[in-house]
């Protein structure tokens, strides 16, 4: 069949790791799109986009011309990137050769990688992706704006409310967590007794609560996430799960604090049950004036 004989409005996912692009594709679906899902390798599954997406294609995480082409042949124009991208294996030996760029990559991150010239920050590689997008006809918007449901409200979302000393800690790594944020470090730390344990860098959220279980054994520590102050909602927004809590679970974390409005809270529902049931308490807050 013609993808363009279909009458539905197309719309395109860019999928990396995780349950995001998943439930962003399945809203998009529910909301009478037609969704055209692009996979990242190594990162996506194919089969979890079954009975979801109109049209599933592969890509390579640097082919952007590739994705571009693959976009417009179905008609979209519209797109959202979702997921966590493994930055950690950029790192890796052979990396260039694995994620080998097509033309339109390869002149979008030339600077980054073989150059030196261009940084490796976050918001730089995704903001570059985002530009080369709008350079080839295709609008990145925020996954939010198809799935508004997903941010979470200020408020207690599960557990306890906090005593005097576990909302000292929140407050002490919500300030901590927000330069780190401001630098384009990572969005979350671990503190305890008003004490940095971890502060998350390139290797992500769960390996970083996973080090303050290593450094603090007796547990019991406050996890802070929180978005950037300069949080591009298009991408790398900061999002949690029943994962996140399993993680905090199994290294002895004992709350987490996020940033309510803008922080994306996956099954809302697993994810209370689990909290209530293993004693976390989870709260969602909205900043003071920086």
């Amino acid at each position: 069949m013609n993808p363009r004989a279909d009458d539905r409005p197309a719309v395109g996912v860019l999928a990396a790791w995780g349950r995001l692009p998943i439930v962003v594709s399945e809203a998009m679906r529910g909301a009478g799109y037609r969704v055209v899902c692009l996979g990242v390798r190594d990162h996506a599954v194919r089969a979890d986009y079954d009975g979801i997406a109109d049209a599933f294609h592969w890509i390579g995480p640097s082919q952007l011309g590739a994705a571009i082409r693959l976009f417009r042949r179905h008609g979209v124009d519209r797109a959202t990137m979702a997921g966590k991208f493994h930055k950690v294996r950029l790192y890796q030996p052979g990396a260039w050769l694995r994620y080998a760029p097509d033309l339109t990559g390869l002149r979008a991150f030339y600077s980054h990688f073989v150059g030196h010239s261009g940084d490796r920050k976050d918001d730089t590689l995704l903001g570059k992706i985002v530009e080369v997008f709008a350079d080839g006809g295709i609008t990145m918007e925020p996954a939010t704006d198809f799935a508004p449901e997903l941010l979470v409200p200020e408020g207690l979302v599960a557990g306890k409310p906090l005593t005097a000393a576990l909302q000292a800690d929140v407050d002490f790594g919500w300030a901590l967590a927000r330069e780190m944020g401001r630098l384009d470090v990572g969005q979350s730390v671990c503190v305890k007794g008003r004490a940095a344990l971890a502060i998350e860098a390139i290797e992500g959220t769960d390996l970083c609560i996973q080090r303050a279980g290593e450094l603090c054994p007796g547990g019991g520590f406050t996890v802070v996430k929180v978005a950037k102050p300069q949080q591009d909602m298009r991408f790398d927004v900061p999002t949690v799960g029943v994962q996140t809590l399993q993680t905090m679970q199994q290294a002895g974390g004992r709350v987490l604090a996020i940033e309510a409005d803008r922080t994306i809270l996956l099954d809302a529902d697993e994810f209370r049950t689990y909290a209530t049931r293993n004693g976390l308490t989870v709260v969602a807050q909205r900043p003071t004036a920086d």
